[in-house]
C-alpha cells in the first residue's frame, strides 16, 4: 500500500492543475483496500476518491486524504449468457476496450479512447457514441468503508442514468470500488447509428466493420475533436448534454431549426451542449490561461499555467451565456473539488 504525506496531485488530474493533498493512499489489492478503509474509518477526516483524474477539476490544495485504486487484472469467464469480464478498478479503461476488441468483441468499441480508469466507468457511467457503460456492467465489487466488508453490488441497484449513479449521490464515499464485472455478448452487434460513425465508415468503404475497424474509426473521430491531455490539459467533455422537456424543445426548435437533437423519450429530448456553447460564440475563446477548445466547444482546456479557479471562471461565464440565450442550465460532467 502506498501512503504519502503532502503529496502533489499534478499527475493525478488531466487538467494539469498543480495542487497538493495532505495525504495520499493507494491500494493495489483487495486486502489493501480493506486496510485503506480502516484508515479512513478511524481517521474521521475528509477524503476524496479519485481515478485517473480525467473527470476532475481541482480548485486548490485538498486538506484531506486522496485515495486511488491501483488494482490491475483482466479475467474472463465463458457461460451460456455470454462472456463475464472482471477488471481491476485501477485498470486503464481504454486498455480494457483494446483488449476486448483484440479478442473479437465489439461491445465496448464505441467507448474507445475515453480517458480514465475502470472504477470510474462504474461511478460515472461513462458513455459515447450511443453507448454507456451501464449497458454492459453486471456488478460492482467494492469494500464498504464503514464495515470493511467486501460486497458485490448488482448493476440494477446502482440506478444508472445519464452520466450518473448512486455512487455519485447517496453512496458517495461509502465504497472503495475494487473490481467491475462486465457482460459481453458472443454475438457480433456493432452499434453504428450515432454521430458520424456510419458516414466515416462509408468514407473508408467499410460496410460491416470488424471490431478493430469500428474501434479505429471511433479513436480517429475522437482524436480529431479532442486534445491529448499530455499536450493541452483538459478533462474531455466538461458539460453534460442537457435533456429538456418536449415543450421547451419544440419552442427552441421553432426558433433554431438547425439545432441538433437526440430523442430520449416522448417527454424528453437531448441537445448537444457543444452546439449551445458554440452558438454563444465561445468556441476558441479564452479567459486568461483557460480556453474553450477551438475544435470542440464542449472541451475546456488549460493553455498552460491555468489554476482551477481560472477554469471555474470560464465555465461559469459559459453557463451564464447559455442560460441567457437558450434558457438552459448547463451542468458540469466534471467533478469540481
Amino acid at each position: 500500500m502506498r501512503d504519502e504525506n503532502d503529496y502533489s496531485l499534478l499527475r493525478h488530474n488531466t487538467f494539469g492543475i498543480d495542487v497538493r493533498c495532505r495525504r495520499f493512499l493507494e491500494f493495489a489489492t483487495l486486502e489493501e483496500a480493506g486496510q485503506v478503509a480502516a484508515i479512513l474509518r478511524e481517521g474521521g477526516g475528509r477524503f476524496l476518491i479519485v481515478g485517473a483524474g480525467s473527470n476532475l477539476l481541482l480548485t486548490g490544495d485538498y486538506e484531506g486524504t486522496v485515495v486511488r485504486s491501483a488494482i490491475r487484472g483482466i479475467t474472463t469467464l465463458h457461460s451460456p449468457e455470454g462472456i463475464s469480464l472482471t477488471c481491476g478498478s485501477g485498470e486503464t479503461w481504454d486498455d480494457v476496450v483494446a483488449w476486448t476488441v483484440g479478442q473479437g468483441f465489439a461491445d465496448l468499441a464505441n467507448l474507445s479512447l475515453i480517458p480514465g480508469d475502470v472504477g470510474a466507468s462504474a461511478v460515472q457511467n461513462i458513455g459515447a457514441y450511443g453507448a454507456e457503460a451501464c449497458q454492459f456492467i453486471s456488478k460492482v465489487r467494492a469494500v464498504e468503508i464503514a464495515t470493511g466488508c467486501v460486497v458485490d453490488i448488482p448493476a440494477e441497484e446502482c440506478r444508472y442514468g445519464y452520466r450518473d449513479s448512486r455512487f455519485k449521490h447517496e453512496w458517495k464515499n461509502k465504497y472503495l470500488v475494487t473490481h467491475v464485472v462486465y457482460r459481453l455478448d458472443d454475438d457480433y452487434r456493432p452499434h453504428l447509428d450515432y454521430g458520424n460513425i456510419r458516414s466515416e465508415l462509408e468514407r473508408r468503404n467499410v460496410g460491416c466493420p470488424t471490431p478493430q475497424q469500428l474501434r479505429q474509426v471511433v479513436v480517429d473521430i475522437r482524436r480529431a475533436k479532442l486534445p491529448e491531455p499530455q499536450v493541452m490539459g483538459n478533462a474531455g467533455s466538461f458539460f453534460m448534454n442537457p435533456v429538456i422537456a418536449r415543450d421547451r424543445f419544440e419552442t427552441l426548435a421553432a426558433r433554431y431549426p438547425e439545432m441538433p437533437h437526440y430523442y430520449v423519450s416522448e417527454e424528453l429530448e437531448k441537445i448537444p451542449a457543444g452546439w449551445l456553447i458554440d452558438q454563444c460564440g465561445w468556441k476558441g475563446r479564452s479567459m486568461g490561461h483557460a480556453a474553450v477548445y477551438d475544435k470542440q466547444a464542449l472541451v475546456l482546456v488549460n493553455l498552460g499555467g491555468a489554476t482551477g479557479q481560472d477554469i471555474v471562471g470560464l465555465y461559469r461565464a459559459i453557463q451564464e451565456d447559455v442560460a441567457g440565450k437558450f434558457g438552459i442550465e448547463l451542468k458540469p460532467e466534471v467533478n469540481v473539488v
